[in-house]
């Protein structure tokens, strides 16, 4: 019988050693979703709307958790200009410990009957050569869509913080952090940024209930007229002394004013007073969206890892 309980807040931490494992070992593995921040912003944001159609399974050695498969099934977002947003097909994150590639046959027979006659996506890293082989002899093809122009694979981007330019704010505007600003504020800059977006008040709650989050790593940029013209949340992982980005957003009336760079970088200087060494950020990788990209090279930013988008969108015959 396939294990279909749902993911639990309890589970986080587990998931997040193992991130923390991995990226000791090899942050190259490390694929979409299961990085130490994505896994509590990911729970954090969405488990009040959507935990009912997240099962779950782990694998352990011992007392240790070497692996976990996280799917995430059909579920109807509402945004907040009305719009309702269908997802009919099934997702997945998940994570391997590279000492335990051997389970990477059982998650995906995991995957395939918990989302049995769904079109099912997944994204191992091209880092993952093993993983890459079996989930190719299990019927999953390279996700040729999501490689397109303006697709949209991911990759990881990383950075050391031994050198940190000074950060520069136009005239009149002022970082502020989630804690001084309150949570209406920090709701509205992101909801802003990514309109039209599914992030509410209870969303917020739910990241800042999350063992990780810092409202004092939680950077927003006001304007002169009180507008919180831009947001970043940072993940500090202490293992590693890395921080992660994510989210990063502007609003489009502040855009091109240089607010994401100098939040960031103000960023990166709260991040190693509270001892990060290192820093992360993921954006989109197609050639036809480079805007995040650019930011981020500017920055200092150079890639570590991207996305492998496989897709299997019917029965095939599974050749081992």
């Amino acid at each position: 019988m396939t294990d279909h309980e749902l993911v639990t807040a309890a589970d986080i931490p587990l998931m997040q050693g193992l991130a923390q494992r991995v990226t000791a070992a090899r942050p190259d593995l490390i694929s979409a979703g299961a990085s130490y921040g994505e896994l509590s912003w990911i729970w954090g944001k969405g488990h009040a709307a959507y935990g009912g159609t997240w099962p779950r399974r782990l694998w352990f050695s011992g007392a240790e958790l070497v692996a976990w498969a996280w799917a995430f099934l059909p579920h109807r977002v509402r945004r907040t200009d009305g719009s309702v947003r269908e997802v009919t097909g099934a997702a997945l994150s998940h994570q391997v410990h590279p000492g335990h590639a051997g389970l990477v046959d059982e998650l995906i027979e995991w995957y395939d009957e918990v989302a049995a006659g769904l079109e099912r996506t997944a994204v191992p890293t091209t880092a993952d050569e093993v993983a890459l082989r079996r989930w190719a002899a299990h019927g999953y093809a390279t996700d040729v869509a999501a490689l397109g122009d303006t697709g949209d694979w991911t990759q990881l981007n990383e950075r050391d913080l031994t050198d940190v330019e000074q950060p520069v704010l136009p005239a009149g505007f002022r970082f502020r952090t989630a804690g001084e600003a309150g949570p209406e504020a920090a709701v509205r800059a992101h909801v802003d940024a990514w309109a039209p977006s599914g992030y509410t008040a209870e969303s917020y709650a739910g990241v800042r209930q999350t063992a990780a989050y810092r409202s004092d790593l939680h950077v927003l940029v006001q304007a002169p007229d009180g507008t919180m013209a831009a947001s970043t949340i940072m993940w500090l992982d202490p293992r590693n002394a890395t921080v992660e980005f994510e989210p990063v957003g502007t609003h489009p009336a502040y855009r091109r004013l240089g607010l994401a760079r100098a939040m960031m970088l103000h960023g990166m200087h709260l991040a190693r007073a509270a001892g990060a060494t290192h820093a992360t950020v993921v954006c989109l990788g197609a050639p036809g969206r480079p805007v995040a990209r650019a930011l981020y090279y500017g920055l200092g930013f150079r890639e570590l890892s991207r996305d492998a988008p496989l897709i299997k969108t019917g029965s095939r015959p599974v050749q081992r």
